[in-house]
């Protein structure tokens, strides 16, 4: 289970410095970036591994991966561009 949770923290790390440098105008804080993508893997891995059980390394993995980018793309802020009003109002 050690393995799991670094692997799974290193998977969100990684997922998470990768969202910085594609999407660096639109997400928060680097610290809070990389902490979300860290603990949502470590979260990811925790949750897969209790359903799953143990023997399913690289499910927990894809797991992991799959809820740290779901946390990540919670802090996805929408694009600066000017709001739209409609001619009807």
């Amino acid at each position: 289970m050690f393995l799991e949770a670094l692997g799974s923290a290193l998977f969100g790390l990684a997922l998470a410095w990768v969202a910085l440098h594609r999407l660096a105008g639109r997400l928060p804080s680097r610290g809070t970036v990389l902490t979300t993508g860290a603990l949502g893997g470590v979260f990811g891995a925790l949750v897969t591994h209790g359903a799953l059980g143990p023997g399913h390394f690289l499910a927990t993995l894809i797991g992991a991966v799959a809820v740290a980018a779901v946390l990540l793309s919670l802090l996805i802020r929408p694009a600066a561009r000017r709001l739209r009003r409609s001619a009807a109002v």
